[in-house]
């Protein structure tokens, strides 16, 4: 089932929380995904710098963790952060700053290299969830309460976000397994996803063919991916959503956010549910109209559906 939510303040920073928006938008809809949830937080970028977050879980049996069908790291959590540590030394990564939270990890760096060579050579180090000059995901086990309290979510003022609550049916309840998704081998690119895509594995053979890799065997991640590899030849985000449609097989409803646009798509069928609402400062886009309502208590709001087979984006200003 899984619900998503998905919000934009048009003229950037406005004093208003987007994580706190996001943790009311989730709480209203936490009944379709009780068992993780998770945010893709925007502020503004800091030039040269890139924000890095692993995670660093430690099992109990001491096997380390794994990343969902990709690699598996049999070492504890302060082994994996000097791995971490030693792997960005090695690609000329200065580190500004770093700081662990529970089983995640987050290190701030200076570097002008080969992001995606850097992004799928750090998979060998630790399982990398996000990398951006202004993303950073936050997700795990639990509410949304259970996740902010563990990672300050409301005190993210930034510009837009996604969020996600995620019902367990084909994978462990698993930090590691929980959404967003962020386009691996990509900087800024995240995704929140309710359906499934049943194209994935054609789809997955015909990126990795011409050289992407893939750190897990979510489907939401595949469409990170090639929304990516779009937007990194030059198609505008409205077009790759356009072309999605076709693309990609399946039930599906998807949000999808970049460093300054937020977009939508929904297949044919329109089988999952979305919901949005639009006024001059933001829009906010989720599965449920009672997560728009928490966004504005006690007033009736115009709110519409998208039909089936459509898509949309907004940018911020800037």
């Amino acid at each position: 089932m899984c619900g998503i939510a998905g919000v934009m303040f048009k003229h950037g920073e406005t004093g208003l929380s987007a994580g706190r928006a996001l943790i009311d938008m989730l709480d209203g809809c936490q009944h379709r995904g009780p068992d993780s949830t998770g945010f893709a937080l925007y502020e503004e970028a800091r030039p040269g710098e890139l924000r890095l977050r692993f995670l660093v879980e430690e099992d109990a049996d001491g096997a380390g963790n794994g990343s969902g069908g990709g690699v598996g790291h049999n070492r504890d959590a302060e082994g994996a952060i000097a791995d971490i540590r030693s792997e960005l030394e090695a690609h000329g990564a200065e580190i500004v700053d770093d700081e662990r939270v529970g089983d995640s990890y987050r290190v701030v760096v200076r570097f002008a290299g080969d992001v995606q060579k850097l992004t799928y050579d750090m998979e060998h180090a630790g399982t990398l969830i996000s990398i951006g000059e202004s993303l950073d995901i936050r997700k795990d086990v639990g509410g949304a309460h259970d996740v902010d309290e563990r990672f300050h979510v409301r005190e993210v003022q930034g510009t837009h976000g996604l969020g996600h609550v995620r019902l367990a049916t084909e994978s462990e309840v698993k930090p590691e397994a929980a959404h967003p998704f962020w386009a691996t081998g990509f900087t800024d690119i995240a995704i929140v996803h309710n359906g499934q895509i049943t194209n994935y594995w054609k789809m997955r053979r015909r990126l990795e063919r011409r050289g992407f890799e893939f750190h897990t065997d979510n489907d939401s991640e595949l469409i990170a991916v090639y929304l990516a590899d779009k937007l990194a030849n030059e198609v505008p985000l409205e077009e790759a959503l356009k072309t999605s449609i076709d693309d990609l097989d399946g039930t599906f409803s998807f949000l999808v956010s970049t460093r300054d646009e937020i977009g939508y798509a929904k297949d044919h069928l329109a089988a999952k549910p979305m919901i949005m609402y639009e006024n001059d400062d933001l829009i906010a886009i989720a599965s449920e109209e009672v997560s728009l309502n928490r966004l504005f208590p006690g007033r009736a709001l115009d709110t519409r559906e998208p039909p089936p087979g459509s898509y949309g984006t907004w940018s911020r200003s800037t």
